[in-house]
């Protein structure tokens, strides 16, 4: 897996190098992952209301406090020991979704088929990959960068049925009431994951609509 080849070839001076996460280094990404990994196996449990109640008692209302929470669980402890611990995590996740197979599992929505929240972890690993830098090869580019945007077209059908999103030529176009833009595959990804820079000039209003979460 490309983001555990990162990981855990990192020297010491590059855990604090600034991740496109706002406000996040790459260890911080890290302990991310490493909290995210709760929740899978709190909804493979069955006890995500369980977490929730935690998460409620140390103030997290909603999904950055969330995150937030996460992260903090980590400070003091060395991005070799937050490695140790998502790692096999991660693992025994991928493991116990393939077990699944077909079904449904819980989740924040109750009932949701687990091919799909398989395909939306692989799709969050996608984007932090890309925020701690993970090295792309040229041949991999143009067939990751194809999936990812139809995963953001998949992502902004759940969330913003209001936007519509088709293929045009290379790229995208973007609709929204009377608003409508064209825009590259990489764009698009960014914009699904909330990741357009400031200077991009796509309208607030279409920026805040193709926000898949």
């Amino acid at each position: 897996m490309r983001l555990g080849a990162f990981f855990s070839s990192r020297r010491d001076d590059e855990w604090e190098r600034p991740s496109r996460c706002a406000g996040w280094t790459v260890r911080d990404v890290l302990a991310h992952l490493a909290w995210t990994e709760r929740y899978h196996h709190a909804c493979l449990d069955d006890a995500l209301d369980v977490l929730l109640v935690e998460a409620a008692r140390a103030g997290a209302s909603d999904l950055d406090s969330f995150n937030a929470w996460g992260v903090d669980h980590y400070a003091g402890v060395t991005p070799g020991e937050i490695f140790a611990e998502w790692w096999p995590a991660d693992c025994e996740t991928r493991h116990r979704l393939r077990a699944r197979g077909g079904g449904t599992m819980t989740t924040m929505w109750p009932s949701y088929p687990v091919r799909l929240q398989a395909f939306h972890i692989a799709a969050e690993l996608a984007t932090h990959a890309d925020d701690v830098g993970v090295p792309e090869t040229g041949w991999e580019h143009a067939g990751r960068a194809a999936w990812r945007a139809r995963v953001a077209c998949f992502a902004l059908a759940e969330h913003s049925p209001e936007v519509t999103v088709v293929p045009a030529g290379d790229g995208w176009v973007a609709e929204v009431d009377d608003l409508r833009v064209a825009l590259s595959a990489a764009e698009l990804i960014d914009a699904a994951g909330g990741r357009l820079p400031p200077t991009n000039p796509l309208p607030s209003r279409l920026r805040d609509a193709l926000r898949a979460g």
